[in-house]
């Protein structure tokens, strides 16, 4: 719509007012863009100009407010209160404000205030995970207990990443990991593996274990990848059955199909599976100078890959870098077996497999299979082995004894798939 002027005195009015609104907006503009370039210099100079600037803008009396309250050089309570004030009768529905307030009255000793502050964010942001958790923290510092644990259930169930941190608060005013479960944290598979983290990195053996069995309880889809850590702890303290049983129920909430014979002990003998580092899954140690290891999908004896193994002919390698662990029966036979291939491997040492047994977290002894060396296709390697009369555990292991040969040095390459430990019947008296 265009707007017809006849008479001068209206024009000119009109050219005014405009001149005048151009001026106000500009005006404000440039005082609300230096207000916001002295509050991002986080200083306390810049948020002090910035509320001089927008005396009404609540966000700079809370950003000063802030300031007093975490500075590490001046702190002053007293003015973080004051400007937390401030903010909240320009804003008063701000969360933010409220919790900040509550935390610099606790920090005083002021209970009640801060109790006051927290059910006021409580108020006007009720749906809100953060004030939940905040408050929760505040009343489990106060010793109250149930009501601390319902608000951070409250916080858990809206953001279950905080499961491992509230678990760890809430147990340690109450050791009781079930209850702990039942009344904080959500029935999640990621909540619950990032408590085990949390556990095992505390070194506590069987309130792990019991986040373990309610975990197994839900039934979640699981990947041996998901207890690497865990199994391995249970191996380092020495609970090998526990470690075993934790991964043979995992197998069981897994997909995972890794084609190995029936009854065979050593799990992913055709690494299928992409899974490694530890458990009972392969683990594949930094290899020595000279030496390469990976997964090769070119060359495979079945399936879709192999391990390849090459060596660059300038080193005598002492190589023992590729290894599972094996649950067996004490006084049981077993026939070992694996296919091997290789190409150009030179010297008299080549490549061989060693089965190591344990008892009582103990190595009892090896055996080692015939090596492989030079160039031939597909070849099974195989040997019997009898486990010792209290021996539940073994490992099996790639490896390549050093040379004492005239030049000792290997080149080469060889390629393993298919590796089993299969029992087949009693030891002999």
């Amino acid at each position: 719509m265009i707007l017809r002027l006849s008479n001068p005195a209206a024009r000119l009015a009109m050219v005014v007012f405009a001149f005048v609104l151009a001026a106000t907006l500009a005006f404000f503009s440039i005082r609300n863009a230096r207000a916001a370039s002295q509050a991002g210099l986080g200083t306390r100079a810049g948020y002090e100009a910035a509320a001089r600037l927008e005396p009404d803008n609540a966000e700079n009396w809370y950003l000063l407010g802030r300031y007093w309250q975490y500075t590490l050089d001046e702190p002053n309570p007293g003015r973080a209160i004051n400007n937390f004030r401030r903010a909240i009768s320009r804003n008063p529905r701000s969360a933010d404000t409220w919790l900040d307030l509550g935390a610099v009255y606790e920090s005083e000793g002021d209970f009640p205030l801060a109790r006051d502050a927290y059910l006021q964010a409580r108020k006007v942001y009720p749906a809100s995970g953060t004030v939940a958790w905040r408050y929760g923290n505040f009343l489990l510092r106060q010793g109250e207990v149930q009501p601390a644990f319902a608000e951070i259930r409250r916080a858990v169930y809206a953001d279950p990443k905080r499961s491992a941190e509230a678990f760890s608060r809430c147990w340690r005013v109450d050791p009781d990991v079930g209850a702990i479960l039942d009344n904080v944290i959500p029935p999640d598979r990621t909540a619950y593996l990032d408590i085990i983290i949390e556990l095992v990195a505390a070194e506590q053996l069987d309130e792990t274990l019991t986040v373990w069995q309610r975990l197994v309880s839900m039934h979640p889809r699981m990947s041996p990848a998901d207890v690497i850590l865990l199994t391995g702890f249970l191996l380092q303290k020495g609970h090998f059955d526990d470690a075993h049983r934790v991964w043979q129920e995992t197998l069981r909430l897994s997909d995972i199909v890794t084609g190995d014979p029936p009854g065979s002990v050593v799990w992913d003998g055709g690494f299928e599976s992409n899974v490694s580092g530890g458990g009972f899954a392969w683990i594949f140690a930094p290899p020595p100078p000279g030496t390469q290891v990976g997964l090769d999908r070119r060359q495979k004896h079945s399936g879709k890959q192999s391990v390849r193994l090459f060596f660059d002919g300038k080193h005598n390698t002492n190589f023992d870098g590729i290894c599972a662990n094996a649950a067996v029966q004490p006084e049981t036979t077993y026939r070992f077996s694996a296919w091997v291939r290789t190409q150009g491997l030179t010297s008299d040492e080549g490549i061989r497999f060693r089965l190591y047994w344990f008892s009582d977290s103990h190595a009892s002894g090896s055996a080692d299979s015939q090596d492989s060396r030079g160039t031939q296709p597909w070849t099974r390697v195989e040997m019997p082995w009898t486990s010792g009369r209290d021996a539940h555990r073994a490992r099996v292991c790639v490896m390549r004894n050093p040379s004492r040969g005239f030049d000792p040095r290997i080149q080469g390459s060889a390629w393993i798939d298919d590796i089993s430990l299969v029992p087949i019947g009693n030891a002999n008296p």
